[in-house]
């Protein structure tokens, strides 16, 4: 349960975050001198948020998850391709979590870093 409160609340900043970079008024979307490496922070600053969103929702579906609620696993998330990291009780349940991963929006790859231990 605690892991949920912690998945939630971190989509919830992420997406906080990313609202805060909207622009308003007549110059939006108006390129300004010097905005070339303003525009390429722009871009990685999204891109990390994306991450980040990828991250969260990962976790969020691992704690959700019956089978893995219990488990550890570090989730780590660079331009969209996941890592998952921990310990796994079972191959089926190391397999599940790949699954689960790999059904989240923005994902493009997992790399199933998991070592199945008995006992978990």
């Amino acid at each position: 349960m605690r892991r949920i409160v912690s998945a939630s609340l971190l989509a919830l900043a992420v997406a906080g975050l990313a609202a805060c970079n909207r622009d308003a008024g007549p110059e939006a979307g108006r390129p300004s001198a010097g905005a070339g490496n303003r525009d390429t922070a722009t871009a990685q600053a999204r891109g990390d948020a994306s991450d980040a969103t990828i991250t969260a929702a990962v976790n969020a579906k691992l704690a959700t998850d019956s089978e893995l609620s219990a488990m550890r696993i570090n989730v780590d998330t660079n331009e969209g391709k996941v890592v998952l990291k921990g310990d796994a009780p079972t191959p089926s349940a190391s397999e599940r979590a790949v699954r689960l991963a790999q059904g989240v929006d923005g994902v493009k790859s997992v790399d199933n870093q998991l070592q199945v231990r008995a006992g978990g």
